[in-house]
């Protein structure tokens, strides 16, 4: 008698994600901690992301240290895109641009209005033809594409028109909304709505990184309402480690840190006015605050973000630049107490938060009080929220910090950790995996 073993094909996806390393985007993480929980959970992945030309030369953007150790059984490609809306070079125009450029302006604006309203739109066909040329040779089961861009959204949407393969949107951020003004982006009529309710509507599953997102995005759209969840962002325990009992930070000054990002959009003025103010007491007289990160999203942002941070008083405030992500577990370590500085209201959760939390350290809020990361902090023992935004508000959160990282027991410690332990990349995403695995009748 013979037996015969059949082989099961792993599911196989295709990752629209615009923004993948070595881009700095903040949406980075989150897309490649999907794709590798995805290929470490045992899918086929493969990821269509930006020509590595638009980071490095159209926007200055990268950090080459985001692809080290990416799992190699990840399969990145980077189909083509025009870059029109980026080009300043003229001796790189084209022959028609170069010549008309008025007639070559308005017909970029006809292809704005009447085939995807969105400067990455020209991404679209380059990534349905490479996606195709894909699936003839082996079968897509599921197609996932993560915004912002929402090129991605729609690439799925024609996607699944020409193969009838289902897909999933993840909102990293609002495409129509802005969440941090709470204001909408685009007047009524614009394409823009069209299109988001159209790739909603025929979506199997979307998914928001808070209950606010998910909630706007379903009173506003209730037909796609039912196909809607949360997958909130989180921490990744093999970059960052776990953290050891530091002790209270005894017999030295105290070390306060911001890592991440700079943007124009943080309540700085709010920052450094309550760091003045906080350093008249005496608990944090000698304290420093230790600055990590880079300054915006785009070369051009550097200097005048620069100007803001007051280096040249003697206030004891440090600016490191830019991190490696591997270098930044090390930063953590060496500091007693973070501050969470971030901008935006109701809508906003920050990724870096969770990192911040797997700290076990003390963690100061400098933000409107009602954004959604206080859903997170909820809990954590060494959170020092503020009621309100303001100097003196936050220097009092400061100083009561201060005092707990002097004072900081193992039990509160342990307890930081455990409401951390919540939100690890495995934590988050595994039923986030078990939908997507049953979506593609895995």
């Amino acid at each position: 008698m013979t037996s015969r073993t059949r082989t099961v094909r792993s599911p196989r996806i295709l990752y629209l994600a615009f923004f993948f390393p070595p881009s700095r985007s903040s949406g980075v993480y989150r897309a490649r901690a999907t794709a590798e929980h995805l290929a470490a959970a045992g899918w086929d992945v493969t990821v269509h992301t930006a020509p590595r030309e638009f980071f490095t030369r159209y926007i200055g953007s990268v950090d080459p240290s985001l692809e080290q150790g990416v799992d190699e059984r990840i399969k990145v490609r980077r189909p083509g895109m025009g870059y029109f809306r980026w080009e300043r070079d003229i001796r790189r125009y084209g022959r028609f641009r170069a010549n008309m450029p008025i007639l070559a302006n308005a017909g970029y604006n006809w292809t704005q209005r009447h085939f995807f309203p969105e400067h990455y739109a020209s991404w679209i066909p380059h990534v349905i033809a490479r996606a195709l040329r894909e699936h003839a040779h082996k079968r897509f089961d599921l197609v996932l594409a993560t915004g912002n861009p929402f090129a991605s959204f729609a690439a799925a949407y024609w996607f699944r028109k020409l193969t009838g393969v289902p897909y999933v949107l993840d909102y990293r951020d609002a495409w129509t909304f802005n969440q941090f003004t709470e204001e909408h982006k685009y007047p009524d009529g614009h394409p823009a709505w069209a299109w988001e309710r159209r790739t909603l509507e025929r979506s199997a599953l979307t998914v928001f990184v808070n209950e606010g997102l998910r909630g706007w995005h379903a009173e506003r759209y209730p037909a796609a309402a039912a196909q809607m969840d949360v997958v909130p962002n989180g921490w990744e325990p093999e970059i960052l480690g776990r953290a050891a009992y530091p002790g209270p930070a005894s017999g030295r000054p105290l070390r306060f840190g911001y890592l991440g990002t700079i943007t124009e959009a943080m309540p700085l003025r709010v920052l450094f006015d309550a760091w003045r103010i906080a350093r008249a007491h005496p608990e944090l007289a000698d304290a420093t605050l230790e600055l990590y990160g880079h300054l915006g999203f785009f070369k051009q942002s550097a200097d005048p973000l620069l100007d803001q941070i007051p280096l040249r008083e003697d206030l004891g405030v440090t600016y490191h630049g830019p991190l490696a992500k591997t270098d930044v577990g090390r930063a953590y370590h060496s500091l007693d107490a973070l501050v969470f500085c971030v901008p935006g209201a109701r809508y906003v959760t920050s990724g870096k938060v969770f990192e911040y939390m797997a700290t076990g350290k003390p963690i100061v809020s400098v933000h409107s009080p009602d954004i959604a990361a206080v859903d997170v902090l909820t809990g954590h023992p060494l959170w020092f929220g503020v009621d309100r935004l303001d100097a003196q508000t936050v220097a009092n959160s400061m100083v009561a910090a201060g005092k707990a990282a002097r004072d900081l027991a193992e039990p509160d410690f342990a307890a930081a950790l455990a409401h951390a332990e919540r939100y690890t990349r495995e934590n988050t995403l595994a039923p986030f995996e078990a939908r997507l695995r049953a979506l593609a009748g895995r």
